[in-house]
């Protein structure tokens, strides 16, 4: 079995944090999104892994290639970003045509269970109700719940049924013929080559598609959406496992993700906070919030936040002696 990971976008949308760290290299719930995805399609036993990279792409070969030496990984560089359609094309001669394919994109997490998909030897798309299918490409439904079209970004949607970012494909050898006739002929959707297109070709040329509706999913391209992943996968751990480091003279509110080498001290963290290795938090409270590897906090109060790696925040402190019927403001001004 293989699958597919494209991992090429610049994650505009978590800038400043994402100039120079891939968003799927940032933690949730102790560990970067990327290994999420590597290991559970590990655990459901896919073997070999194309990464389509891109932005700040050697940053994920570096780190595919230290912390899964086991897997058999290919890298293909997507040189121009034009769709997610582009970047499957882009791997053409890295994707076995003969051999069923998986498609995760980098930036979702979902609790699809890969192994009841395969069973069923049909091409299978993941989908979710959401309340605003405007934005997502939208698969619409037979009677059976098989596929009868999908459409991408419609403005006027006939189902509320999103595709969620996971893609069984059987007939892998069409979805390539579908890439290429899209690409060669230029068959755009708001100037992309968008999946969804190839998928809706192969479906007008005969192709079936069960549906398989998720529970959970999370499309990981917002601050909100990062910070509420990281908090539910917190919820499901053991809490005494996410704890790597000592705390001095601090309040530790589960579920938290302390890694290792990090220093807390004099502070108050959690809950839903996620800190990675080699960071040191001193006389702060930090709530829900994720906040990356060596970096220094000192002083400061953080609540929804997301601080990056190397980062150096200091607050401020201050003694005060306050008279009865008295009015500070400490917030600052323009």
């Amino acid at each position: 079995m293989q699958a597919i990971i494209p991992v090429a976008g610049a994650g505009t949308r978590l800038r400043p944090l994402t100039y120079t760290q891939p968003k799927v290299l940032i933690s949730v719930a102790g560990k970067p999104i990327l290994s999420f995805i590597i290991d559970n399609l590990k655990a459901s036993g896919i073997k070999r892994f194309i990464f389509v990279i891109g932005y700040l792409g050697e940053k994920i070969k570096d780190f595919v290639e230290e912390k899964y030496p086991d897997i058999d990984a290919v890298f293909v560089t997507q040189e121009s970003r034009e769709g997610m359609g582009h970047a499957i094309y882009s791997a053409s001669q890295a994707i076995d045509a003969n051999m069923p394919l998986l498609i995760q994109l980098g930036d979702t997490i979902t609790d699809a269970n890969l192994k009841e998909i395969i069973a069923s030897n049909t091409s299978t798309l993941c989908i979710k109700k959401v309340e605003d299918p405007r934005t997502f490409g939208v698969a619409e439904l037979n009677e059976d719940t098989t596929i009868k079209n999908v459409v991408e970004k419609p403005l006027i949607p006939k189902s509320n049924m999103a595709l969620v970012g996971f893609y069984y494909i059987v007939e892998t050898a069409k979805l390539l013929a579908a890439l290429a006739y899209n690409v060669e002929n230029n068959v755009r959707t708001n100037n992309e080559f968008h999946l969804t297109d190839a998928l809706r070709k192969m479906i007008v040329d005969g192709v079936k598609f069960n549906s398989y509706k998720v529970e959970q999913w999370f499309d990981l391209g917002k601050k909100e959406i990062l910070l509420e992943t990281n908090a539910t996968l917190l919820r499901r751990q053991a809490n005494d496992k996410l704890i790597k480091s000592d705390s001095d003279n601090s309040i530790i509110i589960p579920p938290v993700s302390i890694g290792e080498g990090a220093k807390i001290s004099n502070s108050i963290i959690g809950p839903f906070v996620t800190i990675g290795e080699n960071t040191s938090v001193n006389y702060s409270i930090i709530h829900n919030s994720i906040v990356g590897s060596f970096t220094k906090l000192e002083n400061v109060t953080l609540q929804n936040s997301l601080i990056g790696s190397d980062a150096n925040i200091t607050g401020f402190s201050q003694s005060l002696n306050i008279g009865d019927n008295t009015e500070i403001d400490l917030r600052g001004g323009n």
